[in-house]
């Protein structure tokens, strides 16, 4: 059985993550750290890495929807530098190497799920953990306290848990609907699933399974609510390894129900911590953050995505037959 190396690579792309974030937040510490508190609106948003939004206002009521145009913006402008293409090159060959052996990996893993007991029973309640429904449950358990509590932090928390779900899944829908990748469950022609490139979308809206299993969306918002939570409570220290060891057999549990493949974890963990820490920052309302040198602006391309952001507007839709986010765009 080859799960080890599995454990090890998926492991050591988590601790790398990790030691980013966490280094972002424990700068805050150092001897070149500022008071955000007192600082200009202009000043804040250089000194956050990534996001341009003011993360110290109490969050309004749709910022969850406004802030996601000014979101992809932000992270598509701060992931295209060139000091980020190292960790693009250690996603995509992790990725390649993980998709030569899917295959192997997934079978043992899958036959243990088939036999059924406890460890299918384990592995049934990660992946639910896992469901977007968990998450947004989160958020509304830290928005009901924050409000009758009168906590903003946690009102905070709540609004970031919805507003990273969002701008995370977002991309990872655009990246399946692009790929177009085959779940272990369906495989037909290729024993690592057939990668369907722009497949058609009625196909995909009626076969989903044969086409979005790259990259893991459970995954993605799980890391993204993580990372929100650990920022927002950085005194907490068991957040992140507890979190990371859960999301470990999120991903363990995905593999055996044959919903995923483990290749299809290395980006999925790159959008989870990226967008949970673009959407929060600055760790607490009383804790300082370093610094850093100002942005270059990226010229024609950024007020390009600032024209597009100005022309477009979001707002809830109600129907009778459910609730969703509505976008319209003026050209």
């Amino acid at each position: 059985m080859k799960i080890f190396p599995t454990f090890l690579v998926l492991s050591l792309l988590l601790l790398v993550h990790a030691d980013s974030s966490v280094a972002r937040t424990n700068a805050s510490t150092g001897p070149d750290s500022v008071d955000h508190t007192t600082m200009s609106d202009t000043a804040y948003t250089n000194a956050v890495t990534g996001s341009s939004i003011d993360r110290r206002k109490e969050p309004g009521i749709f910022d969850m929807i406004t802030n996601l145009p000014t979101d992809w913006r932000d992270w598509v402008m701060d992931n295209i530098r060139l000091e980020y293409w190292p960790q693009m090159a250690l996603i995509t060959a992790s990725t390649a190497a993980m998709i030569f052996y899917d295959n192997p990996m997934w079978k043992p893993l899958a036959t243990a799920y088939d036999r059924g007991g406890t460890y299918r029973t384990a592995s049934d309640l990660f992946v639910d953990m896992g469901d977007g429904k968990f998450q947004f449950g989160l958020a509304a358990a830290y928005a009901g306290y924050g409000l009758v509590a009168g906590d903003q932090r946690a009102v905070r928390t709540a609004s970031q848990i919805c507003e990273a779900i969002l701008s995370c899944g977002g991309v990872v829908q655009l990246l399946k609907h692009i790929t177009g990748r085959e779940s272990p469950i369906d495989i037909t022609t290729n024993p690592t699933g057939r990668w369907d490139w722009f497949p058609n979308q009625i196909d995909y809206l009626y076969h989903t399974s044969h086409y979005d299993a790259f990259p893991s969306g459970h995954l993605s918002t799980a890391l993204a609510t993580l990372t929100v939570i650990a920022n927002n409570y950085p005194e907490q220290t068991w957040i992140r390894p507890v979190g990371y060891a859960l999301c470990t057999g999120l991903a363990v549990s995905l593999v055996s129900q044959s919903v995923h493949w483990w290749s299809d974890y290395p980006l999925a963990i790159a959008l989870g911590i990226t967008f949970g820490n673009l959407v929060s920052p600055n760790p607490n309302g009383d804790v300082s953050v370093t610094e850093s040198p100002k942005k270059k602006s990226m010229g024609a391309l950024e007020k390009t995505f600032d024209r597009w952001i100005a022309q477009t507007t979001f707002t809830p839709v109600y129907e009778p037959d459910g609730a969703g986010i509505g976008m319209t765009m003026r050209f």
